[in-house]
């Protein structure tokens, strides 16, 4: 999965606008490390703990399409050699089929809703030596 899939928006506190994160400002938000806006050129980064749990948590929804399609052949093999030996109709099969098909489509729509997130980028204070 690609990183700039997954639309995630940042919105500088300071000049008050919301962008599409490139990957390397993904990169530099999970690394911890602050970045320059491109608007107004003032260094920003994530300090909201919400956010940051919830950024970090994109990490376990990377997989999560490649298991559910796994889990969806899977079940649906499962189903047609269920009705291929006799221990399935035709009917219960297709139901089978239908109701797996559905809950992958549900997995992956709540994947998405889970990916689309705006950051609330704060500015960097400069630091007093």
């Amino acid at each position: 999965m690609s990183v700039a899939i997954l639309g995630i928006q940042g919105h500088c506190a300071h000049c008050q606008t919301t962008r599409l994160l490139k990957p390397w400002q993904l990169n530099a938000i999970s690394i911890n490390v602050p970045f320059t806006c491109e608007h107004c050129q003032q260094s920003l980064e994530l300090r909201c703990p919400q956010q940051i749990k919830r950024f970090k948590s994109l990490d376990s929804l990377a997989l999560l399409r490649f298991s559910a399609c796994v889990t969806v052949c899977t079940a649906l093999l499962v189903a047609l050699v269920m009705e291929w030996v006799g221990l399935l109709s035709v009917t219960e099969q297709l139901n089978a089929s239908l109701i797996t098909i559905f809950i992958y489509f549900m997995v992956v729509r709540y994947a998405r809703h889970r990916q689309d997130l705006t950051l609330r980028l704060d500015a960097v204070k400069a630091h007093a030596d």
